[in-house]
C-alpha cells in the first residue's frame, strides 16, 4: 500500500493540482438548531460566522453541506439556493467555475 499512487474516483472532478476544492462559508448561527447540525458545522471546520474553509469536492462533503445548507454558502452562493441544490442533486461540480460546467442531463 505504501508504494501505490493515490487514485481519484470518477465522482471527483480533477484539476491539475488534484481534486476540485469547494469553499464553504459559515453564514448563519447554529444556535437553536439540532445538535447534529451543530456537530456537522464543527466537522466542516467552521468555528466563527463568516469563516471560510476549503475542502475537496467529495460525496461526503456534499452530504454535509446538504445537511446544513440553511447555515452555509458554497463559493459565495447560499447553499439552499436552487443553483447549488441542483448541482448537489446532479453530482455536478460545486467548486470555482461551477457555473460554467454543464450539468448531467436527465434522460
Amino acid at each position: 500500500m505504501s508504494g501505490s499512487p493515490a487514485t481519484q474516483t470518477a465522482e471527483e472532478p480533477a484539476t491539475e493540482t488534484g481534486p476540485a476544492l469547494v469553499r464553504v462559508t459559515y453564514r448563519k448561527s447554529a444556535i437553536g438548531y439540532a445538535h447534529d447540525q451543530k456537530a456537522t458545522v464543527a466537522a466542516l471546520g467552521l468555528r466563527r460566522l463568516r469563516q471560510t474553509v476549503e475542502h475537496p469536492d467529495t460525496p461526503a462533503l456534499r452530504g454535509m453541506v446538504q445537511k446544513v445548507r440553511h447555515l452555509v454558502s458554497v463559493d459565495g452562493v447560499p447553499a439552499d439556493s436552487v443553483e447549488v441544490a441542483v448541482r448537489l442533486a446532479a453530482g455536478g461540480p460545486l467548486g470555482a467555475g461551477a457555473e460554467d460546467a454543464p450539468l448531467r442531463s436527465e434522460s
